[in-house]
Order: structure tokens, then C-alpha cells, then sequence
């Protein structure tokens, strides 16, 4: 069994999942992205996994540092992961995009 994460490993794997999701939408419009099913479930899985990430993040280190939307992040890996029919594509790309709003 391997041993469990630290903050430093989640907030890793999240910096890394946030620039792939960044270099994926990159020279991509929006319609394109809609029309691409791949890519769509990819940056979809990317945002899920940085969410899961921050789920596993203390508390002490999130409450040390509000200035992450923290709620945002975890909020949107629970509607990727438990309610992916309601799915609102147009938020999805703005996030890839623009990142979490503040």
C-alpha cells in the first residue's frame, strides 16, 4: 500500500492537471471544443482529478490560504464526478480558460 500523501504531492498534482488543461485548450474556440468528445471528457477528468486533489488537502492548509476558491474547486469535481448529466459545457470552458473566479 503506498504511503499516503502530503499537501505538497496534492498541490503538485494539481498545478499539473491545471497546466494540462491549459495546454489542451490552447489554439482551441469553443465550438471546436464542443465538437470534440475527447477532449471535452479529457479537460473534464483533468478538473475532477485537481478537485479530488484539493478534497485531500488539510484543512489547515486551506484555511491558511483562502485565496484559492476552495469550495469552487471541490464543488465542481462533485458535479463532474455525481452529476455529469448536468453538465454545463459553457462553464467547463470558461474554466479551462479563465480558471476559477475568485
Amino acid at each position: 500500500m503506498p504511503p499516503p500523501k502530503d499537501d505538497q504531492a496534492y498541490l503538485a498534482d494539481m498545478c499539473t492537471y491545471a497546466r494540462d488543461v491549459v495546454r489542451a485548450v490552447q489554439d482551441v474556440d469553443f465550438s471546436a471544443y464542443l465538437r470534440d468528445d475527447n477532449l471535452r471528457l479529457s479537460i473534464e477528468r483533468r478538473i475532477e482529478i485537481i478537485g479530488e486533489a484539493a478534497r485531500n488537502v488539510s484543512d489547515e492548509f486551506r484555511a491558511a490560504h483562502p485565496e484559492i476558491p476552495w469550495r469552487s474547486v471541490i464543488g465542481q469535481r462533485h458535479v463532474l464526478a455525481n452529476a455529469y448529466g448536468e453538465i454545463d459545457h459553457e462553464r467547463i470552458w470558461r474554466l479551462a480558460i479563465e480558471g476559477y473566479p475568485n
